[in-house]
Formats: structure tokens, C-alpha cells, sequence
């Protein structure tokens, strides 16, 4: 009998536990993090991010679920009263951000060695092959960057790159580990949370060639200063091998690093750089523009929207063009260039059009998103959270994106709560009247605003946001 109820316990608890575990998750399995989820009760309810059964969350579930049920086996061996057990079963379950804190740190150490066992064999497959290794950090475009510099490389060599955002020092593991094969490139996205982060990447990838995008106040709460920020991300350049050559992008904070850097470099998206654009048409459809590479020019078309992606486009070519891309491939891979999925991406039909940035994360993108907006004719909508992890200028800077948004668009549907009041204020303040502002708080309530609000040849922005079931 006893067995029976600890079977039904496991699998009730392995139901009850998910959300708890997937917050846990999607919190970068740290702690701090997932306490302060706990106790502003925000839980990832809903199918937007899935729980990813990795080998790692398998196994803390199975510790987890066997940990609770011994918990809940002692009442019930030991309490003769069957109301008095059944309620201290119930103060088990409600008490689940404890045993997930108690479970992560009992098996932290196993974790600690697994991780450390998968990164030096990555390490060791990359030092054995004869490959091109490139690594690209920065605040904003270190994804599309990546993805145009593949597209571009690929008309000559073979191309193994780290997928989607995958960043991090597992993300670069697990792609070096299942992916690189026969490759004659390798390039790795490097991103960081805290200082130090990319320098353990560049140490792991030991690139040959580095870029750092455009850097700013992204993960500002988490940096606290812009000067972390540089400094952390000029670990790529700091770290690379002595005869490494660094790349530098567009940013003021960029620039500051290039001039500090007294190793072999390359300065673009700079007038009179060794690569720049120039004579530039951005519309709703894409951009043109002539593109200078030392000192020879070619005039390009692309179908990516956003002055941004003309940087990422001009420092992807640069990096191309010292691998012994000519420059005329590189202006045929520039015009077969399609979006990369949920950054600016254009979706069209007969109906409405739809601009999915729902994967931008930082203010410079939101703007140029808006300025994207602009150039349509028809009704304009945002859908947006706003910006987070901004710190201290969050509040202000989320009220200077409702008064954009006021500037461009007709209608406001602000989801979640964190930036609704300075969003709306915003807005307000920049003539939106009241009544074209909603709130959703569920993705079942921003769909059905949509859908209300939508009209024929109409424009919808989701910005930082998408809901899962819109098509």
C-alpha cells in the first residue's frame, strides 16, 4: 500500500514540481535568481518557453521527485492519523523552491565535474583540427553577425557554426561536441553575465579571428556599469592568441576598445575605415548601400531591415573579405541574405504584415525597430514588455520608448506588469490617447487584441515578445 501511494506521490509531485523546475531552468539554474522569481510568484506558466529535458534536468528531476517522496514517505510511516499525513504531504509539495535549493546544491559538485569533463574534451577536439576558429562577442548583434558571416563564408568554405543564441560556455561545448565535423570555420557567440564569462570562451575556443559588435547598457542590472560591460567584453581581445587579428563594430564603447587594443586589429563601420557603408536607402523592404572594403566599393541590396543590421553586414563582410572572399561574392551572398528568425523579420500577407523582433533584447534594436515602423502606410501596432535589465535607467529609459512608440504607432499592447506604468506613461505623454493602449498579463488575451485590432494591410511590431500560437 505504502508503494502504491509513493508512485502516485512521484508522479503527482513530477506534475506539480514542472513549473517550478522550469523557472528554475530558464533562470540559468541560479538560485538567487530563481528565489526572487519565487517570492514575486513568477512562475513560467505557459508554452512560450518550454522545459528542455536535458541530461543535466533529468537528473536533478529524478533527485528532486526521490527526495520528496522520501519526505513524504516519513508522515506516512509514521503518522497514524490519515488527514494529519495527507497535510503534511501537502506542506512537502508547497515547499518546493526549498528542495530545489536543498537538491541543486547536493548535487552541484557532480555537476561542476560533468561540465568541466564535456568542456576540455570539446577543448581538445577543437586544438586537433586544422580550422579557422572565430569568436564574436558584444551587447547587440552578436547573432546576426554571426549568421550573415556563415552565409557569406559558405560560398567558399565548409561552416560550422554555434546555433540560434547559443552562447554560453555548454552552448559551445555541445555544438563542438555533435556538430564540428569536417569544417574549414569554426565561429563561436560569445556571451557574458557576469565578468570573466568570455574569457573562459575565448580560453576554450582560442579563436583566430575576433569581433566585438556594438556594445551598450545591455544587462546593465547584472553589470551595473557600462565600464563592466567593456571590460568584460574586451576579454575576447585580451584573451585572443598573440597573432590573433580582432575586429572592432560600430559603438562609441567599441571604438574606446579598438583604440586600447594594441594588438593586431581591424576598425570598421568607422567613415574611412578599413570597412564601412556609405550612400545608404533603408525602406520597408530592406537596405542598399555601397560598401567600401579596403578602399575598393561595391553597391549591395539586402532584404534585412535596420540600420543595425547594415554594421553587422559590413563587419561580417570585413572579417569575409581577410579569408580571401572576394568582393563580389560577398555582394551576391549580401543579396540572397534572408532575417534571421524573430530578429526584425518581415512575415507579409494578404492580409497584414508582421515584424517579429520578438528575440531583440536591448534599446538601440527596439529603436531602430520603430524607425522600421515608420516607413509602413496602414494601421501600426506595438506589442511589447518593454526593456528589462536596465537597472536604474530602466524606468526612464522604457518611458522614452512609450513616447516612441506614441511617435510611430496607433495602437500599445503592453504585456506583463514590470514596465506597464512607465510604457503607458509614456505614451500618454506623447498624445496616445488612452483608449489605444491595452494589457495583456496572458498570451490568450495579447492574441485576442491582436486579433481585434488587426485590419486589413495593418502592421503588428512584437517587440521582445511573441506569442506562441500567432501564425
Amino acid at each position: 500500500m505504502i508503494y502504491m501511494l509513493l508512485c502516485a506521490c512521484a508522479i503527482l509531485y513530477a506534475l506539480f514540481a514542472y513549473f517550478f523546475v522550469k523557472t528554475y531552468q530558464l533562470n540559468g539554474y541560479n538560485i538567487g535568481k530563481f528565489w526572487g522569481n519565487c517570492f514575486a510568484l513568477n512562475f513560467s506558466i505557459g508554452d512560450k518557453n518550454k522545459l528542455v529535458f536535458t541530461k543535466r534536468i533529468i537528473r536533478f528531476y529524478i533527485v528532486l521527485t526521490a527526495f520528496v517522496c522520501l519526505l513524504s514517505a516519513l508522515p506516512m510511516l509514521f503518522v497514524g492519523n490519515g488527514f494529519l499525513a495527507a497535510f503534511d504531504v501537502c506542506v512537502v509539495f508547497v515547499l518546493t523552491p526549498v528542495w530545489i535549493t536543498v537538491v541543486h546544491y547536493l548535487i552541484l559538485p557532480l555537476e561542476i565535474l560533468i561540465k568541466q569533463y564535456y568542456i576540455i574534451k570539446a577543448k581538445n577536439k577543437l586544438g586537433k583540427k586544422n580550422i579557422v576558429k572565430i569568436g564574436i562577442t558584444g551587447s547587440y548583434g552578436k547573432t546576426s553577425t554571426k549568421n550573415i558571416l556563415t552565409h557569406i563564408l559558405e560560398k567558399q568554405y565548409k561552416v560550422c557554426a554555434t546555433p540560434k543564441n547559443y552562447n554560453t560556455e555548454m552552448g559551445t561545448t555541445l555544438t563542438v561536441l555533435k556538430h564540428l565535423d569536417d569544417h574549414d570555420v569554426f565561429i563561436a557567440e560569445m556571451g557574458a553575465r557576469k565578468p570573466r564569462d568570455i574569457e573562459k570562451l575565448t580560453k576554450n575556443v582560442n579563436p583566430d579571428y575576433a569581433v566585438i559588435t556594438s556594445i551598450g547598457n545591455c544587462h546593465i542590472e547584472t553589470f551595473k556599469t557600462l565600464e563592466n560591460i567593456e571590460n568584460t567584453k574586451f576579454e575576447l581581445a585580451k584573451f585572443i592568441k598573440p597573432e590573433g587579428v580582432v575586429f572592432f563594430g560600430e559603438s562609441d564603447s567599441t571604438y574606446k576598445l579598438f583604440k586600447r587594443f594594441d594588438g593586431n586589429k581591424v576598425l570598421t563601420c568607422r567613415d574611412k575605415s578599413f570597412a564601412y557603408a556609405e550612400n545608404v536607402t533603408v525602406n520597408q523592404y530592406g537596405c542598399e548601400f555601397d560598401l567600401i572594403i579596403d578602399q575598393q566599393q561595391t553597391h549591395v541590396k539586402t532584404k534585412l531591415l535596420g540600420k543595425f543590421n547594415i554594421d553587422n553586414i559590413v563587419v561580417a563582410s570585413a572579417v569575409a573579405y581577410k579569408l580571401g572572399i572576394k568582393l563580389e561574392d560577398i555582394k551576391m551572398a549580401i543579396k540572397t541574405l534572408e532575417p534571421s528568425p524573430h530578429r526584425l523579420e518581415l512575415i507579409q500577407n494578404d492580409y497584414c504584415s508582421v515584424l517579429d523582433d520578438a528575440y531583440n533584447s536591448n534599446e538601440i534594436g527596439f529603436k531602430e525597430a520603430l524607425k522600421v515602423l515608420s516607413k509602413f502606410e496602414g494601421r501600426k501596432i506595438v506589442v511589447t514588455p518593454g526593456m528589462v535589465e536596465l537597472g536604474s535607467k530602466q524606468s526612464q529609459i522604457n518611458f522614452a520608448l512609450g513616447c516612441m512608440i506614441a511617435d510611430e504607432c496607433d495602437y500599445l499592447i503592453i504585456m506583463n506588469e514590470v514596465n506597464k506604468n512607465d510604457l503607458l506613461s509614456g505614451a500618454i505623454s506623447h498624445g496616445m490617447k488612452r483608449e489605444n493602449i491595452y494589457f495583456a498579463s496572458t498570451r490568450a488575451q495579447q492574441s485576442e487584441l491582436v486579433k481585434l485590432l488587426t485590419c486589413k494591410g495593418a502592421v503588428v511590431l512584437f517587440e521582445n515578445d511573441l506569442p506562441d500560437n500567432y501564425s
